[in-house]
């Protein structure tokens, strides 16, 4: 399964649509929502059952990509590209197999279970990859990727509820949806599989050197640093403001303007929704493209701080003016999108290239978390303010403050974020010797020093030996050493 190694000349530039066919086909799950209606009337299921395997398959991203990063590092992005292919695929089967008789664990096993797994480690699949074949602009690179995953359901929405218009919103219906789902996406996710190459290790090929340069740190090692954790956290505070939004959007706008004189309609909440997902899809390219030129730090720093901004001025004006509550929303979603696609780039400033895919699996954890973080907080604060008896853009007021002082916390987290200590670089080739054994035995515990001895015994013959410290000889002061060889024998060498 290992990938064919680039040929002299082979272009760049094919490696991204490589990876694009497999997360424009992994962005689907953004798209879930078109199935819970159906569902939930041919299966009699409630909101919440549901949203179930949506929910279990974000949990397995993160999950699969943190415990399968280092296998993906190992492998390379074949056997990645091709475990995601089956993993997401046969997800889609189990749950035509479960729509068709009825049995709606067989849709969670598939579709959040198995298909969650082929999430995760496509995810990741093509990010070391392209951080190696863009050296010189690895923001854009990784951002043409994962714009696909965010544009995903772009495709996947339309494409959906055209299939369930078709074939129909009962059990047949929906399995067979579900089943053309699951074959196009292994048809359009081989085309990664056999596009996808590997630069060069014995010298560079078209567009970037292929030998890592600049500090180089595994993934072990990478857990074990603060810069790791402080990213945990800028990661998951700017998902979860972003997520806060998305999830709840449609109501949100109709909740913010019910009580002026023009609320907004279903129809116009729904276009709202897919202005926010542009915005997502944009910002993944846009803002990660713009971290190349003004490094990574600076734009997490706007990432964190406009977004605690357009927060602010949601929670101060959004009700008395639409098109503001609307681009603040839109800027917020760009962010969140941007967040994703720049992290791994940073991640490569900071660790260098050797492991960055591992490393990068383990920082989706951050993901996991915020999924249910983000959700959790703007749903749970809207009822418990209902149940006050409250309404409108009140509903929404607290969760809001809650959203700025994350933000505030991961804007704080980013500033403290420093290079990587070399003694968790690994030894490169541009790395002096002296520098690698320096590295080494300060890793190494410190032994205890043996104390001085006076005279070392030597096994001579079948008596113990002696060696006496040297004595100087008064003639010419030669050392003269004094062995003793045994009982009785002895012998002197200058």
């Amino acid at each position: 399964m290992s990938p064919p190694t680039a040929p002299p000349g082979w272009s760049r530039w094919l490696v991204p649509p490589a990876a694009l066919s497999v997360h424009l086909s992994i962005g689907q799950v953004y798209a879930w929502s078109v199935f819970k209606p159906p569902l939930e009337s041919a299966l009699g299921l409630s909101g919440t059952q549901s949203a179930l395997p949506f929910q279990l398959g974000i949990v397995m991203l993160g999950l699969s990509a943190a415990f399968g990063g280092t296998l993906v590092e190992r492998n390379g992005p074949r056997w990645a590209m091709t475990v995601a292919l089956v993993c997401f695929s046969s997800g889609f089967l189990l749950s035509a197999l479960g729509a068709a008789t009825g049995q709606y664990w067989l849709i969670v096993l598939g579709y959040g279970c198995v298909g969650g797994i082929g999430l995760g480690i496509g995810y990741i699949s093509p990010v070391s990859t392209l951080i190696k074949w863009f050296p010189d602009r690895p923001g854009m690179a990784t951002g043409i990727a994962i714009m696909g995953f965010g544009g995903g359901a772009l495709i996947a929405s339309p494409w959906s509820a055209r299939m369930l218009e078709s074939f129909g919103a009962d059990r047949a219906g929906i399995a067979l949806a579900f089943l053309v789902h699951g074959l196009t996406y292994a048809v359009f996710m081989l085309l990664g599989v056999v596009l996808v190459r590997v630069p060069r290790t014995g010298r560079p090929t078209a567009g970037g050197p292929a030998v890592p340069t600049g500090p180089q740190v595994p993934a072990r090692a990478a857990v074990r640093t603060p810069q790791f954790w402080l990213l945990w956290i800028v990661l998951c505070t700017n998902v979860t403001a972003g997520i806060g939004i998305l999830e709840k959007a449609a109501p949100m706008i109709t909740d913010f303007f019910a009580d002026t004189a023009a609320p907004v309609s279903a129809t116009a909440a729904a276009g709202f929704v897919a202005l926010l997902s542009a915005a997502n899809m944009a910002g993944r390219i846009g803002w990660s493209s713009t971290s190349d030129l003004i490094g990574r730090k600076n734009v997490y720093r706007l990432y964190l701080g406009a977004g605690a901004l357009m927060y602010a001025l949601i929670a101060l004006f959004g009700d008395s003016s639409k098109p503001l509550f609307v681009l603040c929303a839109l800027v917020i979603l760009s962010f969140y999108g941007g967040g994703f696609a720049t992290v791994p780039a940073y991640l490569k400033d900071l660790f260098g290239t050797y492991q960055v895919g591992a490393i990068h699996g383990r920082l989706l954890t951050a993901w996991s978390t915020a999924g249910v973080l983000g959700p959790l907080i703007v749903n749970r604060v809207a009822d418990r303010q209902e149940e006050a008896g409250r309404h409108g853009s009140s509903l929404y007021g607290l969760s809001f403050l809650i959203m700025i002082g994350l933000l505030v916390a991961g804007f704080v987290a980013n500033e403290l974020v420093r290079p990587v200590h070399p003694r968790h670089h690994v030894p490169g080739p541009e790395a002096p010797k002296e520098a690698a054994d320096d590295r080494r035995q300060q890793s190494e515990p410190a032994r205890p020093r043996p104390p001085r001895a006076d005279r070392l015994r030597l096994a001579v013959g079948g008596g113990a030996a002696r060696l006496r410290p040297p004595r100087a000889r008064a003639e010419g002061g030669a050392a003269v050493h004094r062995v003793t060889a045994g009982p009785g024998r002895s012998c002197a060498g200058a």
